[in-house]
Order: C-alpha cells, then sequence, then structure tokens
C-alpha cells in the first residue's frame, strides 16, 4: 500500500480545465468532469480543483460543479477557489467535498481557518500557499493566483496557518510551475521543518522520480497539474498517472 499521496491538481476557469505556466499564459484542457471519468479507472488518491478566477472576480467556486463532482469521484476530493467564509465551506461540504482549500482569503482573513477547523476538524482545512523567488533569490508570499505580493514573511505566516488550525499545507512554487523540471527542493525542505501538519509538494514534477525528491525533502504528498494532463516532448493532452507498482517500487528506494 502507498503511504505517500500523489496528488492531480486540475485548475479551472468558466469551469472548464486550464493548466499554464509560472501561473500564466493559460491553456484550455478539455472538460473536468470528463477527466474525472478517466482518473477514477487510474485508481488515483484523491484529486484537487482550484477555480483560479474566483478570488480576482470576488466570487465562490461553482456549487453546482461541486455538486456534480460528488457524483462523478470515486476518490476524495478538495476545493478552492473564493471561499471566505464559514457558511461558504459549509455549503460546500454539503455539496460533497471532503476538504476546502483556502489561499487569497486566508492571508486577508486569518480567522477563517480557525472557523472553519473549529467546526470541520482541521483534517478538512488544507492553506494552499504560492511562493516565488524575487531578484535577491528571497521566497515570497503570493495571492490572487499570483498577481499580488503580500508583505508577510513566509514562515511566519505557514507557522501562523498551522497555530490556526490548518490541516495541511499546499506548497505551490511559482517559479516552479508548469515547468516539469522538478520541484524546488530547497523551498520544501524549508517550509517542511517548521510545521508539524502535512506539507503537500505543487509545481513542477515532470517524473515519478521528482516525487521521490520531494518527499526526501520533506513532503508528505505531492502534487503535480501539467504532468498528469500532458504527455510527451510536444505536451499532447492525455490524462494519466502512474501505475500503483511504478510509485510502490519507487517509495521502497
Amino acid at each position: 500500500m502507498i503511504k505517500k499521496r500523489i496528488i492531480p491538481v486540475l485548475l479551472l476557469k468558466n469551469m472548464g480545465l486550464y493548466k499554464g505556466i509560472h501561473f500564466k499564459n493559460y491553456v484550455y484542457i478539455g472538460d473536468p468532469i470528463n477527466a474525472v471519468k478517466i482518473f477514477n479507472d487510474m485508481d488515483v488518491d484523491e484529486l484537487v480543483f482550484l477555480d483560479i478566477e474566483c478570488s480576482q472576480k470576488k466570487g465562490t467556486i461553482d456549487l453546482n460543479f461541486v455538486k456534480n463532482l460528488a457524483e462523478e469521484c470515486f476518490m476524495p476530493f478538495s476545493v478552492g477557489g473564493g471561499i471566505d467564509s464559514l457558511d461558504k465551506a459549509s455549503q460546500i461540504f454539503k455539496a460533497g467535498a471532503e476538504k476546502v482549500i483556502l489561499n487569497t482569503k486566508a492571508v486577508e482573513n486569518p480567522d477563517l481557518i480557525s472557523q472553519i477547523s473549529k467546526n470541520y476538524g482541521s483534517q478538512s482545512v488544507v492553506v494552499s500557499i504560492d511562493v516565488k523567488k524575487n531578484w535577491l533569490g528571497k521566497y515570497c508570499l503570493y495571492v490572487y493566483s499570483g498577481g499580488k505580493q503580500v508583505n508577510c514573511n513566509l514562515i511566519e505566516w505557514v507557522r501562523k496557518a498551522e497555530q490556526l488550525g490548518a490541516g495541511e499545507i499546499l506548497l505551490n512554487s511559482i517559479d516552479q510551475d508548469g515547468t516539469m523540471k522538478g520541484y524546488d527542493i530547497n523551498l520544501i525542505n524549508w517550509v517542511a521543518k517548521e510545521v508539524k501538519i502535512p506539507v503537500i509538494a505543487c509545481g513542477g514534477a515532470g517524473h515519478v522520480r521528482d516525487f521521490k525528491s520531494a518527499i526526501d525533502a520533506g513532503a508528505d504528498a505531492c502534487a503535480a497539474g501539467s504532468m498528469f494532463v500532458f504527455h510527451g516532448p510536444r505536451k499532447g493532452i492525455l490524462i494519466n498517472y502512474p501505475e500503483k507498482s511504478e510509485l510502490n517500487n519507487l517509495f521502497k528506494q
């Protein structure tokens, strides 16, 4: 049995499935529900859905879409996108999601983490953290889908998110996003040492060996987008997921 979760991250715009590079230049991949049906047959550990337009448009991920996901998904799934209140989180849980993912709204209103955690348990709250290096090589925190830098110490925010009741950290490297050149191992190692809750590494996976590198650096789980929707040097669209036997052998090494 695989002890480490390998999680496809599916990005949504106008209820379509998209993927970009460095949180920019998004291209249309297809219908997310069709992707879910394919992942169902691949024994995927869990799925993450992020609506990347909600915070900017001051909206929330569509509840009917979440209900459709719950009807189709054979595995646990988490959703994020503009969730700014306990009430909205409650509606999403009732619609069938296992976890809610908070990013911009958690930075703007940290108490939201505690409110949801106290009502539904810390295991139901994931705090997503988007990170990018500045010209000096310092890791900086970003919100609004990478569109705005926050004047906040990254490690202080990670620690605070844990103290407020976050059950997991979804750690996204904007610099590595979509490149398929491997995770930012230094970032993973740095953050994972600062918290006791699971850290999910995201941004840059292009090969199964990248999962092993991230786990060795301190991640508890690995997430990826491009790797699971593209195939080959020309990046043809193909929903895919590693065989369980391949992952088992990888983590035995």
